[in-house]
């Protein structure tokens, strides 16, 4: 492992050489649905022992399932300090065969001299290639998490009471006083039994499972999740396996294909008749990573796909062409389904007109959700430990800045029998006061982007503008004051506030604005959006969803 010492941000020759490296044509197709390169970062938030030095070491973790052939990785990590500049930077190329691989790299916690107080952000860059050819991935991975060094000095925070939270809401009790009018019901929106390619048992669980061949069916993972405290389960499986194949078999009978998607939601119907305190939804992962990407789709009564047996039968109920996803967002849009874009790439997923997460108005009112934050898919930790997790910020920011109207999620992709206890992350979903938990008033929720994603389950982050709430659409005039109301239920600091700001449609950067909690400003003429990031003093990280404004 090489180690580089900056003081300036200059761009060391090796990183030219990588970045070619990575660039360089010759990816490889998939041969099942989860055989692709994945790159996580662990960066402990704080020093085991902040009162002897800043020292820490963070973990790489590299897989890639089902590969033709022996990896190797090519990855960068970076230390950058508040101002943005690169203070440290490490890069190797690390083997990867047939097992996951962990790269430990120990920092001394100076550089240059004691670092200044703040947050800083420690970001990876990673890249595989064919161990014998050096094919190279067209994709970088990137994942960026920050750390906090000294002591910064903690923001002011408005006064914001927690909301009432799912069952642990007392029937009937009042709200607090200037309180939102809103229950927060926690879910994980994101998961698979035995309908497809999850299901296993925690002992048996190695990756993706043969699809209709594990232990556990949606209705032990409902059963599970509303065990373990959950408000509201996804089971969102796999739309082109319910031949029970990971590929088409020639003989599969469509009646079968779709009598067990409806089957799933008869199952998460049966559920909450008799749980009403709890919410099942059964619906589907739509699409396939390689040159495509995976959509959730919460409220479609039908199975959508574009398999079909030897006989030339669909096994389906819907025929939705394979990666067509401006197709696949009129059609959404016409039914009045409800989509989530699904652990996004910042490049060759998602596209419209040759636009790798292209917009279209269709899609625009279609799509309500981006996931942030993902645990990995197939942890087989049930006590909420699991530090492999990846971070999709920056392509929810592309999404955002593309023109869609989306919100922050976080989920977990369970794939082993631990649905929702992989780790503490939640996406938040308000429904208003009186209003029972169900199918309608969650989809109506996530229509209106009345939701924020936290990676901790007892804290919350609602944005308001003007009094408006998140999620909303208005146009203003004068100055607008954004408030990011943090509440913590289990008494939890903050280290960090971040307001970020963009422009719908504009295909540019999001950026900071400012790191106060409440910030007053007269905004630029024309199309913003505002969202809130908070970090915990633990590390956990929230995010609200956004405002659009159009100031006049």
């Amino acid at each position: 492992m090489k180690t580089i010492l900056f003081t300036s941000s200059r761009l060391a020759p090796r990183l030219l050489l990588f970045l070619l490296c990575c660039l360089s044509p010759g990816a490889f197709a998939a041969i099942d649905e989860h055989s692709e390169f994945e790159a996580t970062l662990h960066a402990p938030y704080r020093a085991l022992d902040p009162l002897k030095g800043e020292a820490r070491t963070f973990t790489l973790a590299f897989d890639y399932p089902n590969a033709r052939q022996a990896q190797v990785v090519d990855w960068q990590l970076e230390l950058i300090s508040p101002r943005g500049l690169v203070v440290r930077r490490w890069q190797d190329s690390t083997p990867l065969a047939a097992r996951p691989v962990s790269v430990a790299v120990p920092w001394s916690g100076v550089d240059a001299g004691k670092l200044a107080a703040g947050i800083y952000q420690v970001r990876l860059r990673a890249a595989s290639r064919d161990a014998l050819s050096n094919a190279a991935s067209l994709e970088v991975h990137e994942q960026a998490w920050q750390i906090e060094i000294g002591a910064p000095q903690a923001p002011a925070l408005p006064r914001f009471a927690p909301l009432p939270i799912g069952r642990i809401a007392q029937p009937g009790a009042a709200p607090a006083l200037a309180a939102l009018p809103f229950t927060v019901y926690l879910g994980n929106l994101h998961s698979q039994t035995n309908h497809s390619d999850g299901g296993a048992e925690l002992s048996d669980c190695k990756g993706a499972q043969e699809p209709s061949t594990a232990k556990y069916g949606p209705d032990a993972a409902f059963a599970y999740a509303r065990t373990h405290g959950l408000d509201i389960l996804v089971a969102s499986e796999h739309n082109h396996m319910y031949d029970g194949s990971d590929s088409t078999r020639p003989d599969a009978d469509p009646a079968t294909a779709k009598a067990l998607y409806r089957k799933g939601r008869e199952m998460a119907a049966g559920f909450n008749a008799a749980h009403p305190d709890f919410l099942a939804v059964y619906g589907m992962e739509w699409g396939v990573i390689n040159k495509g990407g995976h959509v959730n789709i919460f409220n479609s009564e039908q199975l959508l796909g574009w398999e079909k047996n030897a006989q030339g039968e669909l096994l389906a109920d819907v025929a939705t062409p394979r990666s067509d996803y401006a197709a696949l967002y009129t059609l959404m849009r016409e039914r009045g389904w409800v989509g989530q874009f699904n652990h996004p790439a910042t490049s060759g997923q998602f596209t419209v007109n040759g636009v790798a997460l292209g917009y279209s108005k269709d899609g625009d009112e279609a799509m309500a959700l981006c996931e942030v934050v993902n645990s990995t898919a197939f942890s087989t930790n049930d006590k909420e430990g699991e530090t492999r997790r990846s971070n999709f910020e920056a392509a929810c920011n592309q999404v955002l800045e593309a023109g869609f109207h989306v919100a922050f999620s976080t989920n977990q992709d369970n794939h082993c029998a631990n649905w929702g206890t992989a780790y503490t992350n939640r996406t938040g979903v308000l429904v208003p006061n009186g209003v029972p938990l169900s199918q309608a008033s969650f989809v109506d929720a996530l229509k209106a982007r009345r939701v924020f994603a936290t990676m901790d389950k007892g804290s919350q982050l609602v944005l308001t503008a003007n009094g408006r709430m998140m999620g909303e659409r208005f146009t203003n005039t004068g100055p607008l004051t954004l408030l990011a109301n943090f509440a913590s239920t289990a008494g939890k600091a903050v280290a960090s506030v971040a307001i970020m700001k963009g422009v719908p449609g504009r295909g540019g950067m999001v950026t900071q604005l400012s790191d106060t909690a409440t910030t007053s400003f007269t905004p630029a003429l024309g199309a913003h959006f505002y969202y809130a990031k908070v970090t915990q003093a633990d590390g956990n990280i929230l995010w609200s969803a956004p405002v659009w404004v159009t100031q006049e």
